[in-house]
């Protein structure tokens, strides 16, 4: 057995949840922080959707059927509570969505936590500018590394799909990022 399927089924027995859900906490706290970070971008905004997906994590965990990998239904819940983040924040304040790239460009570049250079900046702002499709598949493959296939699973989006979106990003950002 798996440390993934025994960690399940130390999570879904009433008696070891607790303990199970520390060391789960342990093994993926830091990975999921780092793929919502990407998608919404600040460091607080981060911390705030990594706890709503360990809560949603913690009280769903008895519904996971194991019919995909518990890494690949963790990162699934991250990136849904990211984009419910997202969607929630923008119909408040923004009235389109440049104002919103703007904004969310603004408030990364000002954060303590990035100390990226002129190219980062640069591939950042070109990133800004993909549709919430092809950055989420972009950041998956190219940031997290994450294989074809899992992204696939994650967003139950085709690979072929997956594979024509992320290629054409990087056709874009290699045409932009020295202009």
């Amino acid at each position: 057995m798996s440390k993934d399927a025994e960690l399940v089924k130390k999570l879904k027995d009433s008696s070891l949840k607790d303990t199970a859900f520390s060391e789960l906490l342990d093994v993926y706290q830091e990975r999921l922080y780092w793929h919502i970070r990407k998608i919404v971008t600040t460091h607080e905004n981060a911390d705030d959707v990594l706890q709503n997906t360990f809560i949603r994590i913690y009280k769903s965990i008895h519904n996971f059927q194991e019919k995909s990998s518990l890494h690949t239904w963790m990162y699934r819940i991250a990136y849904n509570e990211s984009i419910r983040f997202i969607d929630k924040n923008n119909k408040k304040n923004f009235d389109n969505i440049e104002e919103v790239s703007d904004s969310n460009l603004e408030v990364l570049f000002e954060d303590d936590y990035f100390d990226g250079d002129e190219i980062q900046k640069k591939l950042t702002k070109i990133i800004s500018l993909f549709s919430e499709k092809q950055k989420r598949v972009f950041q998956m493959k190219y940031f997290d590394d994450l294989s074809f296939r899992r992204i696939s699973e994650i967003l139950e989006i085709s690979e072929s799909t997956l594979k024509s979106s992320y290629y054409t990003a990087v056709k874009i950002i290699e045409e932009k990022i020295f202009l």
